[in-house]
């Protein structure tokens, strides 16, 4: 085979080789362009859904004009069932929080009764519970008690709890907060605790004490 023979099949072989890669480039952009449009639906998507719950929660807000629910910066409404106008403090982390609470749909029907999610101990911002209780707990003073309306994004999401709570719904919470102290001081009260309980009835009771996290999202 003379050498411009050979020129000639190696540019053959070079142009399909250029071709194919180009064929293969231009194979992808559609997937980028489908990415990008479900990505754009998908905001759209959720903007809809987020104005139809907000427009849900201030029906129900409207529905009540002599209740004034105050609207957070997080994106949820409150409104105070019992307010504590003597004490300042509030729950920051490295508190350990009691309270108790009840879940409601935005038609009032109970999903969990106060009742069903005795007791609820937990430490603050280092536990994983639901978004808007972990914000509204640091709102609340001690003995107040105050009924939240959350969106689903501050409730449990589009998946629910797998239980009672469903897919994206907007729920009422309301909340006692019994208690509050710092994780040393409630450390140093289970330990006596402890101490003056015999010892076949120590192993339940510590059980008890430990960080227990609530129903989370």
């Amino acid at each position: 085979m003379s050498k411009f023979s050979t020129l000639i099949v190696f540019g053959f072989f070079l142009s399909i080789l250029v071709s194919g890669c180009k064929q293969h480039q231009d194979a992808r952009k559609p997937l980028s362009q489908t990415s990008g449009s479900f990505m754009k639906k998908s905001i759209a998507r959720n903007k809809k859904l987020v104005a139809n719950e907000e427009t849900q929660i201030e029906a129900l807000i409207k529905s009540n004009p002599n209740v004034k629910y105050i609207a957070s910066k997080k994106g949820y409404w409150y409104t105070y069932v019992t307010k504590n106008e003597i004490n300042s403090l509030t729950p920051k982390k490295g508190d350990v929080a009691f309270f108790d609470y009840e879940i409601k749909d935005l038609k009032g029907t109970v999903i969990y009764s106060e009742l069903e999610l005795r007791p609820q101990i937990y430490y603050v911002d280092k536990q994983n519970i639901m978004m808007g209780l972990r914000d509204g707990i640091k709102l609340m003073r001690k003995n107040e008690k105050v009924s939240f309306l959350f969106p689903s994004n501050m409730g449990y999401g589009y998946h629910g709890d797998d239980k009672k709570i469903g897919t994206n719904q907007p729920l009422i919470c309301t909340v006692t907060l019994r208690d509050f102290k710092s994780e040393a001081v409630y450390k140093k009260e289970s330990e006596a605790k402890l101490k003056a309980i015999p010892a076949p009835a120590k192993q339940e009771t510590e059980a008890v004490i430990k960080p227990k996290d609530t129903i989370t999202q």
